[in-house]
């Protein structure tokens, strides 16, 4: 938009000051504001570059996300997928343990409904020599919601086992067998981890071993807690209430049983 005399100075018809009179002399030289008789107003005009618009509502890039910061239904907006873990690292083995995000599926309505819980991925490593792993040979063993509920009750002194098939209720079922278990080491200072799988389509037959401490499991503790209600799929139920979504009509009639309860 044109700016027109807004910051325009005129000098008065008095003459000029000589350079080396006192600053009082200068009074009333200067008017803000004021127009000079025989002075053209000026005028300036300023165009913003185009390119700060475009930069600025510029899509960007879509890009593959894992555990995504929007939950569904939320803008369209891709973020960057983030790969995150915790790895321990012992003389005869080495586990990596990462959070795998849950499943939607979206509805008619426009909603999201949570398909499939999210996990924890375990995945031993048998060592090859010295601070050296053969991830090749790696196990993976996936840790479902509640399995990840026993290890957090698990006590200095407990134990679990944990079996899975991955053809349970198909052909191929008994073909792949995987025992998890958690016991505690002898001195008390932590547990056992041991993974043992029998695959007979790859003819597989191996056991890892690998103590972890309690520090270790505390830390192992600690993310299980943080991550769990995010496997759950809940962050996304918080992250998609609206204030207006609980107005609800003074004239409504039907009433479910919580809202009875809580309106009690």
């Amino acid at each position: 938009m044109p700016l027109r005399g807004s910051s325009l100075v005129s000098l008065q018809n008095s003459p000029s000051p000589h350079p080396l009179l006192p600053s009082n002399s200068f009074k009333n030289v200067l008017s803000p504001g004021t127009l000079a008789p025989n002075r053209k107003k000026l005028s300036v005009s300023c165009r913003r570059s185009d390119y700060f618009d475009q930069q600025r509502f510029a899509s960007p890039t879509p890009r593959d996300s894992s555990f995504a910061s929007q939950p569904p239904g939320g803008p369209a907006v891709q973020s960057s997928r983030v790969f995150v873990g915790y790895s321990i690292y012992k003389g005869k083995a080495a586990l990596t343990v990462e959070p795998k995000a849950p499943e939607f599926t979206p509805l008619d309505s426009g909603a999201f409904k949570l398909s499939k819980e999210g996990f924890i991925l375990l995945q031993f490593a048998p060592a090859a020599a010295a601070r050296q792993y053969d991830w090749n040979r790696k196990q993976v063993f996936s840790l479902s919601v509640p399995e990840i509920g026993t290890l957090l009750a698990l006590g200095g002194k407990d134990s679990c086992e944990f079996f899975h098939d991955p053809f349970k209720g198909r052909s191929e079922e008994g073909k792949i067998r995987k025992v998890f278990k958690a016991e505690p080491l002898p001195d008390g200072s932590g547990h056992f981890f041991n993974l043992s799988v029998q695959n007979r389509l790859l003819n597989v037959d191996e056991s890892i071993y690998i103590p972890i401490t309690k520090a270790e499991f505390a830390i192992l503790n600690s993310a299980f807690n943080f991550i769990l209600p995010y496997l759950l799929g809940w962050h996304a139920f918080a992250n998609a209430i609206k204030p207006e979504d609980s107005i609800r009509s003074n004239n409504m009639t039907a009433r479910s049983g919580a809202e009875l309860e809580w309106g009690r």
